[in-house]
């Protein structure tokens, strides 16, 4: 279950005053609302008093201009934000595609860098130990999991966090877009796995610009504008 009550995040700005009055009227027309806090500071109110419920079933898809707050949603979500005002209530475990990469250390090996994100996901040990073969195996890196992972190309890092990131079933699976990894081949296989996290997840949120794999992948969607909900509707099946 997830359930927010009036929650707003918002972004100070410093040494704003470099700032053209064109640059602030491009923000104001593309991202969220522009203004000042107590202390005189500018701020960029990211998400501006929502109100939700997301319960099991719940497949939502966020939908909404760049800068309309579906990304700083879904951060928030996956506990990365934290509101400044109002409250946020996430129960069960959550999978966050966000950025797969993000965490990843570089002079790690490819096996350090398991335990490592296993332990950040705050994942006992043993637990880590038990899915390493199932991991090595789906991200087909072979050797190169004993080498650090700065000698790995861009696609090979993404195989491995891809692999990493979608190994533990999660009741709650936040998405920002569709994820598209790899060559044909191994994207096949990954394609097959979201599908599977999807059908699994008891609630899915998932922030995207193609339509058709919102009306496709969900049953409710959410519009957001300037930070704003503007709209929230039941889709058909």
């Amino acid at each position: 279950m997830i359930c927010a009550r009036d929650v707003s995040i918002e972004f100070p700005i410093f040494e704003s005053s470099h700032r053209s009055l064109k640059k602030t009227i491009i923000n104001l027309s593309t991202g969220g609302k522009i203004g000042k806090d107590v202390a005189e500071r500018t701020v960029v109110t990211a998400l501006d008093g929502l109100n939700f419920e997301f319960h099991v079933g719940s497949k939502v898809g966020l939908v909404g201009h760049n800068g309309s707050g579906k990304t700083t949603l879904l951060r928030m979500l996956s506990g990365v934000y934290a509101p400044v005002r109002g409250e946020i209530f996430v129960r069960g475990r959550v999978a966050s595609l966000l950025d797969v990469s993000m965490g990843l250390d570089l002079d790690a090996t490819g096996f350090e860098n398991i335990y490592l994100r296993g332990i950040m996901d705050g994942q006992k040990p043993s637990l880590i130990r038990g899915r390493i073969d199932e991991i090595a195996e789906f991200s087909e890196l072979g050797d190169y999991l004993n080498l650090p992972v700065r000698t790995y190309s861009s696609g090979m890092m993404l195989r491995l966090a891809f692999a990493i990131s979608t190994s533990v079933k999660a009741d709650i699976l936040l998405m920002d877009e569709w994820l598209s990894v790899g060559d044909k081949e191994f994207s096949v296989k990954a394609q097959k796995r979201l599908e599977e996290m999807v059908d699994q997840a008891s609630i899915l949120v998932i922030a995207s610009h193609d339509s058709r794999l919102i009306d496709s992948l969900c049953n409710r969607k959410i519009t957001l504008s300037h930070g704003k909900i503007i709209q929230d509707s039941v889709l058909s099946a």
